[in-house]
């Protein structure tokens, strides 16, 4: 064993071409952290609200329509801003989300939806992406807070503590009722919420309950 840490050591401190292994190591852990931290600070930078308002497309149409809903101002002071609702916060889902953002730049280049026309007429076709990612990830960004398993529910009142206990009880996820609560709902979303519930219960199966004996 002491041998072996020997060898080691000797390997740490050859010399490569001009400079030692060990110095070589040293010197790419710190350029690994000073790259990370930067990456990091970069990606930052892309998920707060101001950047996200900087997209006129966002600051004209869906950022004023959140302005007074419970999000935005209630009575605790607690805000959850655009990338709370719609950037996960762990790492690999965050850079997955990310990813999916490239080809939302690919549609701010071509004017998809650079007016508040077009934005109208693509408004159900973003509201359908959303609640496909939110049924997909289980409500992920929204369970950040908001959590079954720690709602008192005799503090709420008649229907919500009805509503709640049996979307726990049937596994339901909150964007199954919370449509539209940051945002105007796009004509004829009430018709298309029918039929995306319908397709998704087709395509995504619920495993039959065992009956007790």
């Amino acid at each position: 064993m002491v041998h072996l840490v020997g060898r080691l050591w000797r390997l740490f401190r050859s010399p490569s071409a001009r400079f030692s292994l060990g110095l070589l190591l040293i010197v790419g852990f710190v350029g690994g952290v000073v790259f990370l931290s930067g990456f990091n600070w970069g990606l930052e930078l892309t998920n707060n609200e101001t950047f996200c308002r900087g997209c006129h497309e966002m600051n004209d149409n869906v950022y004023p329509e959140y302005r007074g809903t419970i999000h935005d101002q209630n009575r605790t002071g607690v805000r959850a801003t655009c990338p709370d609702c719609h950037v996960p916060h762990e790492f690999l889902p965050k850079m997955k989300r990310k990813l999916q953002a490239s080809n939302e730049v690919l549609n701010k280049l071509l004017g998809t939806i650079d007016t508040r026309e077009k934005f109208e007429n693509h408004r159900l076709e973003l509201e359908l992406h959303e609640w496909t990612r939110m049924k997909e990830s289980d409500s992920h960004t929204c369970r950040s807070c908001h959590n079954f398993a720690a709602m008192d529910l005799s503090r709420q009142g008649p229907r919500a503590r009805l509503r709640h206990t049996q979307a726990a009880e049937q596994g339901q996820t909150c964007i199954d009722c919370h449509k539209g609560i940051a945002h105007q709902l796009a004509t004829g979303a009430l018709d298309a919420e029918k039929v995306f519930n319908e397709q998704w219960a087709v395509s995504h199966p619920q495993p039959a309950k065992q009956e007790g004996h």
